[in-house]
């Protein structure tokens, strides 16, 4: 490309203009720009030196960027830092302040945003009652790293039609999350997994677009923003601490490593494999805030199940139990649960991935009698055995102490 400031996409003309940030900085953008005040500021020859693209597209790429790609406008913006050699003594510490234990899955995360901009990635989200613990920081950091290629968004964006603004952006931040809308969530869940996407702007056709958008939600409802399945593998949801002493001059300490931090990113091996559509393993990314976002989206008859169950296994000293569907229909009626062993089976098969015995056996069954004691009686049934394992691994405390 030349040095003139004026492109021809298709049929229209545009100028590149850098607007001037309240941060000292100048963001590059594109002006519509008349044809004939180009001839009258420069002539009619000039026209004949600016450069003329087929289109546009997006096409992500930190590391070998291009603006022009087979005869196409790139509209994807090239990052302001470059990689090099330095200290990130505090970039490092702020990656282990808001990944924890999970902090080599955290800088994987971001060489992924860095060097494979095109692979899906899980929705982050970080979460914490408390104030001061860095959450917005961190979507701020994102910002200074990815610049034009991030977007804010709210639920009023996500709910609009008109998405022309965070389309094709690679990050999409939403501070303060909270999604009261199931379609909202059930928007974010297909954005999540999908490569494609349709954008439309206001007076404008809709046009089907490659989408390699990443989600990065902070909430101060730890257990409440979001409505997930308990079997859903899209979310990467971390209880973030509260950081003891804070410096207020801290962002720009991390912006002034970021080339640092990037020519570290780049001569780091991953700590993890490919395994999944979104790399990671629904495992790798089982934390306990996960755990108690998806209980706490568990109705009622389930928490009570899970209750009960615990009670009758801590009662005998069981480290198993076994029941057909009537057995806790009968017991959850004394806790004024109305209930029927369709919807009991439903949750046990589809719900937790329960077998029950395919023939009639003889099985220990519970009862509860009048005074509350819980008694175990010889039975037969077709029944269902679920262990405490099975309770401690997919259900937090709050519902199992």
């Amino acid at each position: 490309m030349n040095k003139i400031p004026y492109i021809r996409i298709g049929t229209t003309y545009f100028k590149i203009v850098k607007r001037p940030a309240i941060n000292g900085r100048f963001i590059e953008s594109l002006a519509k720009w008349d044809v004939n005040t180009i001839i009258r500021d420069h002539g009619r020859k000039y026209l004949e030196k600016i450069d003329c693209f087929d289109g546009s597209i997006c096409y992500p790429d930190h590391i070998n960027y291009k603006k022009k790609i087979f005869g196409f406008y790139n509209t994807y913006s090239p990052l302001l830092h470059k990689p090099q050699k330095g200290e990130i003594k505090n970039t490092l510490a702020f990656f282990k302040h808001i990944f924890g234990k999970q902090y080599k899955l955290g800088l994987d995360y971001f060489k992924l945003l860095y060097e494979k901009p095109d692979q899906i990635l899980p929705v982050l989200c970080l979460v914490s009652k408390e104030r001061s613990t860095g959450k917005s920081s961190f979507l701020k950091y994102l910002k200074e790293v990815f610049g034009l290629n991030m977007s804010y968004l709210d639920t009023h964006s996500l709910n609009s039609n008109f998405n022309l603004d965070w389309g094709n952006k690679l990050l999409l931040g939403m501070d303060e999350a909270f999604f009261q809308k199931e379609e909202i969530t059930e928007k974010i869940k297909y954005l999540a997994t999908s490569n494609k996407n349709k954008i439309e702007a206001k007076g404008k056709e809709r046009i089907e677009v490659d989408f390699f958008g990443k989600f990065v939600m902070c909430s101060n409802k730890e257990d409440s923003f979001i409505k997930i399945d308990a079997d859903s593998t899209r979310f990467w949801v971390i209880k973030v601490p509260k950081i003891e002493h804070e410096d207020v001059s801290f962002l720009e300490k991390l912006t002034t490593e970021i080339p640092h931090f990037l020519n570290f990113i780049l001569n780091r091996e991953f700590a993890s494999e490919r395994k999944t559509r979104m790399w990671f393993t629904a495992k790798q990314l089982e934390t306990p805030a996960l755990k108690k976002l998806m209980n706490n989206n568990r109705n009622r008859v389930e928490k009570e199940l899970v209750i009960l169950m615990i009670s009758v296994m801590d009662r005998h000293e069981l480290n198993e139990l076994q029941f057909v569907p009537l057995d806790l229909v009968n017991a959850l009626s004394r806790t004024r649960i109305k209930t029927d062993q369709t919807q009991i089976r439903r949750l046990l098969k589809k719900e937790w991935k329960l077998t029950n015995q395919k023939n009639t056996l003889s099985y220990r069954k519970f009862l509860i009698l009048t005074d509350g004691e819980i008694i175990l009686t010889e039975s037969l049934g077709r029944y269902f055995t679920i262990t405490r394992k099975y309770i401690s691994d997919n259900f937090d405390e709050s519902m199992t102490d």
